[in-house]
């Protein structure tokens, strides 16, 4: 038994990890749909988009359209084989969302280890290694794509065996896995970043060894291919089809000189919302410190080379690179410019390389604990295994968005000792499905007829199978933009602020307030509703086919706008009191 318990002290990094995981999972089971997950680009967004394709059998269909924005194409939907779909394929949803978290974890613990392994491979991986992978692995990152997000060091490690390998026997199998590698990748926001990294990395070892790399030649073909393969519906959508979509009419901020400095430096410091890696308290000043003190050391020695041969000097220039190009996006004439060398990339968000920056700063923190380690003093050698424990409590604790499980515990604890709610709508509070099957039911809904969302996500109504005129996609036709847009003209003339942002981006199809910021408040209160009118042009709206409003507002000039009231609608099990209209023909 003291064999064991040394064994269990030895590996308690392991055994807090495994903990971790299990509890985690244990709750979000038992709290269930009352856990507090995030709506924005997410259950507003993806969680429906795989409720839809659940409910209307269109995961694997062709030629088929999803009942949203007055019908979609499947194809311009997350494909089959992305991992993260299979989830939701096979799964109810919110269980499905639960494992991807899970898993994302496991993913990315070990991808950086056995990137970890292939870097040292005369080392196990030791508390450092394990806590910093861990770390990575609980970044609150964009939900939908946070396999893709843990998955990136697996990239890393397949190219870096490849290359090492050649065309030897054993090499087979890494080119077999990356050839699946796009499974647990997405091409739009990961992949192309990816292909084009490695483009870079080809042309820098060929200057560096004086000969091309034909394995990381083959590697980078047999990755494009893979891509194309398992994701043939975007393709087939970026470069088949002829159809004019919003994306040529989107329009981002035009900055100056200093403008692109400032958000470039922003996003070094700080992150941005879908990339939330919490680095900015602790890891960014630790980091940053000793990229003063490594490179002061070696200009006081005079070992220039030694700058430029460090690997943490190479990760850090990395991350000063993703950051400049997020800025540069903001350069009107860039993206110009990219738009007429590759057309199909028209509104394409090249920025997305900060995508990769949560990655190298954890990597720079396990290079630098892992240095802290080799040190005689024992309290360096100390701190070099607390600076990694306290990083994931800053994560857990400290991230700003998409921080479910903090969410979930808070909310979770505020009600048992309150016993009151939080303002805030949970998972199963914001789909209501209770209600809205007793509101299909009592006003009889077909699946052909047609309706729109006031002061609620269309997401919504969709997760409950109900076919909308509105919604939230980034590539839908710009002809069909104009026709909604002719229905929400009377409240986008109210508020320039609103007029901007669907004139000149538009992937919220939505029925706005015109007095009103916002109405789709993820809470359980409407307090922010000012305005109960309704600014639409009905009859644009009835050319649109439209059966019903579903409206968390009593509209008060429903009568003016040729609208009556079919039912009020309540359930104790939602917090909504939803007013269902329908159109006077």
């Amino acid at each position: 038994m003291k064999g064991l318990a040394g064994k269990i002290l030895s590996r308690w990094y392991i055994c807090l990890i495994g903990l971790f995981m299990i509890s985690v999972f244990a709750m979000y089971m038992i709290v269930g749909e009352n856990s507090y997950i995030a709506v924005p680009d997410n259950l507003d967004l993806f969680v429906a988009q795989y409720k839809m394709m659940k409910n209307t059998g269109t995961f694997w269909a062709h030629g088929a359209d999803v009942p949203f924005l007055n019908g979609i194409s499947r194809d311009n939907l997350p494909g089959e084989f992305y991992l993260y779909s299979v989830l939701f394929m096979i799964m109810p949803a919110y269980p499905a969302y639960v494992v991807g978290y899970i898993l994302k974890i496991v993913i990315a613990i070990a991808s950086c280890l056995l990137l970890f392994k292939d870097f040292l491979p005369d080392e196990k991986p030791g508390d450092i290694a394990w806590i910093c992978s861990f770390a990575y692995g609980i970044l609150n990152l964009f939900p939908a794509f946070g396999i893709p997000f843990a998955s990136i060091p697996l990239a890393i490690y397949l190219l870096r065996k490849i290359y090492r390998i050649g065309f030897k026997k054993e090499a087979l199998k890494y080119f077999v896995l990356l050839f699946f590698y796009p499974v647990v990748s997405y091409f739009s926001y990961f992949g192309m970043f990816i292909l084009g990294y490695l483009v870079l990395a080809i042309i820098w070892r060929w200057i560096s060894d004086k000969k091309l790399s034909l394995p990381l030649c083959v590697g980078l073909v047999i990755l494009a291919a893979g891509f194309v393969i398992f994701e043939y519906r975007l393709f087939g959508a970026m470069l088949f089809s002829d159809e004019v979509t919003i994306r040529s009419t989107m329009k981002d901020a035009s900055m100056g000189l200093s403008g692109i400095l400032t958000e470039s430096f922003d996003v070094f410091k700080n992150g941005m919302m879908h990339a939330d890696d919490a680095h900015s308290y602790l890891v960014f000043p630790l980091c940053m410190l000793y990229f003063v003190v490594l490179n002061a050391g070696y200009i006081l020695k005079r070992d220039f080379k030694g700058i430029f041969h460090d690997i943490y000097n190479f990760f850090m220039l990395l991350l000063v690179f993703n950051s400049a190009v997020y800025g540069i996006y903001y350069s009107e004439g860039m993206r110009d410019f990219v738009a007429f060398v590759l057309p199909p990339l028209t509104g394409w968000q090249f920025n997305r390389t900060i995508f990769f920056s949560p990655f190298l700063w954890y990597a720079l923190l396990f290079i630098l604990c892992r240095r802290m380690a080799s040190k005689e003093n024992v309290f360096i050698r100390i701190a070099a295994r607390l600076i990694p424990v306290a990083a994931v409590f800053v994560i857990l604790l400290g991230s700003g968005h998409y921080n479910d499980l903090y969410d979930t515990v808070y909310g979770t604890a505020y009600r048992i000792k309150t016993g009151q709610e939080v303002d805030r709508l949970s998972y199963g509070e914001f789909y209501s499905e209770e209600l809205f099957d007793k509101i299909k039911s009592d006003i009889g809904y077909d699946k052909n007829e047609w309706a729109v969302a006031y002061g609620m996500h269309p997401a919504v109504l969709e997760y409950n199978d109900i076919a909308t005129l509105d919604g939230y996609l980034g590539f839908y036709s710009q002809e069909y933009k104009e026709k909604f847009r002719r229905v929400i003209a009377p409240a986008l003339e109210r508020k320039e602020n609103t007029r901007i942002y669907f004139d000149d981006w538009g992937a919220r199809c939505y029925l706005y307030s015109g007095t009103d910021d916002s109405i789709v408040m993820a809470t359980k209160s409407m307090t922010g509703v000012t305005d109960t009118d309704i600014y639409i042009d009905a009859e644009a709206l009835r050319d649109l086919s439209c059966d019903y409003i579903f409206s968390r507002i009593e509209i008060s000039n429903a009568d003016e706008k040729g609208l009556f009231l079919k039912g009020v609608y309540e359930d104790t099990s939602s917090p909504y009191t939803v007013y269902v209209y329908t159109l006077k023909y």
